[in-house]
């Protein structure tokens, strides 16, 4: 089995906001993955004590032991779990009620001699390839579906569509969010490789067209995930100004790509 992990930051004097893990359990059978990309806040409150990349860590954790240590749990209640657990670390120090208390995206995938099991909630994405070469995304495109008008401003966002009906979700203090990721099993057979990518990383083919998700997974496999993100690098510092590609709020963002063949 061939795996690359690699998570680069936005700015290397900044914490790195996304989470990455590869699982493999004792038995030798099976893994999982687990990619979160955290969710910068605005300015101001978030009625949190504790940073992103915090919360990214614990939750992540909590992910890469269950997903491994529970087998037999879907992945939607495994994400549950943890969002529960990360929860009760804090609940008496923060206000988790807050629209922007820590929260993040999520791509997790498990695997056993039958199966794999996808889940996959916000804006990250999973690309999975067949034996046969076709490659096919998994994507939570509730955000991108959203109308302009409603992302003008950060408040207009957390009062109209942040994790409410009808907008979007993201894994933050409340484990019934798991139930809106989406989900699904596929044959073992049907499944040679997997890319699991934040969406720093995806930029490659949402915002620079470099080509399109069978060229982005095709990029991976052959010249590995570090020269993914180097690509992007390269890309957003020739666009610095941010002219030529619209939509990006922001020149750089931490970047994580994982690629596992099965």
């Amino acid at each position: 089995m061939r795996t690359e992990l690699v998570s680069v930051p936005a700015d290397p004097a900044r914490p790195n906001e996304d989470f990455a893990s590869v699982g493999l359990p004792a038995c030798g059978q099976g893994g999982s993955l687990v990619v979160l990309d955290g969710v910068t806040p605005p300015r101001g409150g978030t009625g949190c004590l504790h940073s992103v990349h915090w919360y990214t860590a614990r939750l992540g954790g909590a992910l890469t032991e269950l997903t491994v240590s529970l087998p037999d749990v879907p992945l939607s209640d495994a994400l549950a779990r943890a969002i529960a657990r990360t929860a009760e670390s804090h609940a008496e120090t923060c206000e988790l009620s807050h629209p922007r208390t820590p929260q993040a995206t999520v791509v997790l995938a498990r695997w056993s001699p039958a199966t794999v099991e996808y889940l996959v909630l916000s804006d990250s994405a999973l690309l999975v390839e067949s034996p046969d070469g076709t490659v096919t995304p998994y994507l939570d495109d509730r955000l991108s579906r959203l109308p302009r008008a409603s992302l003008a401003t950060d408040a207009l966002v957390d009062a109209t569509v942040r994790n409410k009906e009808g907008g979007f979700f993201t894994a933050a203090a409340d484990p019934s969010v798991a139930a809106r990721a989406v989900t699904g099993v596929l044959p073992r057979s049907e499944v040679r490789a997997l890319a699991a990518l934040t969406d720093g990383a995806t930029r490659w083919t949402e915002k620079f067209r470099e080509g399109d998700w069978t060229d982005l997974f095709t990029f991976v496999r052959k010249k590995g995930a570090q020269a993914l993100i180097d690509r992007v690098r390269t890309l957003e510092a020739a666009d610095r100004e941010e002219r030529t590609y619209l939509g990006r709020s922001k020149t750089h963002d931490d970047a994580t790509a994982v690629y596992a063949e099965l």
